[in-house]
């Protein structure tokens, strides 16, 4: 978006960001929302914290560092907030939910979840952080609603090994102990989409996730769509 419709979405933007003010414990941490959102609508080339910061007008990337590092938050209830707000927009009779992976190339090996792993992103087998995405769609458009983190086997087991990596990204036990395949997170998260709720009409999801029988049976059975389409 360019700076003038960003400017002309001001009033917009702010009631968004004030309808979840109360998520966040801090001042500080409201303002600096308000910084990365406005940064991540914008011109900047490219959406790292250095040109995000510059765009805010930081002399440096450190307070959008910290927020994103140390900032308390209530995670799960900011996604339910931003969920329920899309939802709100884009819902109509041809609305479907659609599960996807993607992955982030990592030059390193402390990430969440980061180990060498086929990844999409790049068509091979790359040092990657791979997550499993739920968007939602309509004629009026569409975005992200959901996300789960895939931990491969580096990041899933017993081990004291295991339980220390884990422990320093704060990933939590239960997460840990064993590997989810992708179709499994993707069945976590639509069985929130009931409770929610988010009104759609298809699943759709490439082979992968077709294959799974516990997908297609918890689909089958759970009161969440009319149709599962496979989409290959």
């Amino acid at each position: 978006m360019s700076e003038a419709e960003v400017r002309a979405l001001e009033g917009e933007l702010e009631a968004l960001c004030a309808s979840v003010d109360d998520v966040f414990a801090r001042p500080a941490s409201r303002e600096n929302l308000r910084a990365m959102v406005r940064g991540l609508l914008s011109e900047v080339p490219r959406k790292n914290l250095w040109q995000l910061a510059e765009a805010a007008g930081h002399p440096n990337p450190d307070r959008l560092q910290g927020f994103l590092a140390k900032a308390a938050w209530d995670a799960d209830e900011l996604r339910d907030r931003v969920r329920a707000f899309a939802v709100a927009a884009l819902a109509a009779d041809d609305a479907v939910l659609i599960a996807d992976e993607t992955g982030d190339i990592k030059t390193g090996t402390k990430t969440a979840g980061v180990q060498r792993q086929y990844t999409g992103t790049a068509g091979r087998i790359e040092n990657a952080q791979v997550s499993v995405h739920l968007s939602y769609g309509s004629g009026k458009g569409r975005t992200l609603i959901d996300s789960e983190l895939y931990l491969g086997k580096g990041w899933s087991g017993t081990t004291a090994e295991h339980e220390r990596r884990c422990a320093e990204q704060g990933i939590p036990p239960e997460r840990a102990s064993a590997v989810a395949t992708k179709p499994e997170l993707a069945r976590r998260i639509l069985e929130l989409a009931p409770v929610a709720p988010v009104p759609f009409t298809y699943f759709l999801a490439d082979e992968a996730y077709g294959q799974c029988r516990a997908l297609r049976a918890s689909l089958a059975y759970a009161p969440l769509a009319h149709h599962f389409l496979a989409v290959h």
